[in-house]
């Protein structure tokens, strides 16, 4: 009888960060990722959206990571970028990170799922935790993320 090999998948992630916290985005929804720049404004969008950015000729949408998690406002620093988002077949999406860190790769011996807790909407946003040189990065679900549904 053969012996079946089982193959762990493993995930390539950009770690970026968020204030004091690390999270990873998987790298197959990754399109670009540029330095801040002017963000032109649209009325009555929700809060956390930021406007738009004119990137080589596409209109690409921009929301604040940071307000839409419920966090303070973003800070403008030179290691502030926009990772534009592309996921299944919806439009791109800028999204504004603090920092990007590092690509790092992660199989199920290094990533845990989250339990569950209906009385923390942050963790709605969180598919895994990934284990990393000895620190821990939230897994985004980018899905959840890049959603239009209010959560308040």
């Amino acid at each position: 009888m053969d012996e079946l090999k089982v193959v762990s998948e493993a995930v390539q992630y950009i770690v970026i960060k968020i204030g004091d916290e690390q999270y990873g985005i998987d790298i197959k929804y990754i399109e670009n990722i540029v330095r801040m720049q002017k963000i032109t404004r649209v009325p009555k969008v929700q809060p956390y959206f930021k406007g738009v950015i004119n990137l080589r000729g596409e209109v690409v949408p921009v929301m604040s990571l940071r307000l839409k998690m419920g966090l303070e406002a973003d800070v403008t620093m030179n290691t502030t970028r926009i990772i534009i988002l592309k996921i299944e077949q919806n439009a791109p999406i800028g999204v504004i990170v603090d920092e990007v860190k590092e690509v790092v790769t992660l199989d199920e011996t290094n990533t845990d799922k989250v339990a569950y807790d209906a009385k923390d909407d942050s963790v709605n946003y969180i598919n895994g935790i990934g284990k990393c040189n000895g620190g821990l990065i939230s897994l985004l679900d980018l899905n959840v993320v890049v959603s239009d549904k209010e959560t308040i």
